[in-house]
């Protein structure tokens, strides 16, 4: 079982923790992180960018996506755009890329104070802890 650090721009941690977001997404022109790194069971910190671990959730299900055209993008949208809760700008940032992975989200919790310190002070979005 695999630990990970989430980093989200806007109010993906809180939708996902106040179960309005209840698929994760991430997709790359390369296989970065959690592209073949992440399994169902794996627990995952939750962490708007520049601030600390406000919560976690256990991954349910994981599916990659290897080759993506704009085609495979459409059709992803189209079958998990709600649950995916991301706008029309998150699409068109995304058009290109051709590496998926969808994460669902399990039970999640919100954290009062973090009980996690992770130092981190690069650009990536997501780390593998393990």
């Amino acid at each position: 079982m695999g630990k990970h650090l989430a980093i989200f721009k806007g109010e993906g941690g809180s939708l996902i923790l106040s179960g309005k977001k209840t698929i994760e997404s991430r997709f790359s022109k390369r296989r970065d992180p959690p592209f073949g790194q992440i399994s169902a069971r794996d627990l995952v910190y939750i962490k708007p960018s520049g601030g600390d671990i406000i919560g976690q959730f256990r991954v349910k299900k994981v599916i990659f996506y290897d080759g993506l055209d704009l085609g495979d993008i459409r059709e992803i949208r189209g079958k998990y755009g709600k649950r995916l809760a991301v706008d029309e700008t998150y699409w068109k940032k995304k058009a290109d890329s051709r590496y998926g992975t969808l994460i669902f989200i399990g039970e999640s919790s919100r954290f009062i104070t973090s009980p996690v310190k992770i130092p981190k002070k690069d650009l990536r979005g997501w780390v593998v802890l393990n």
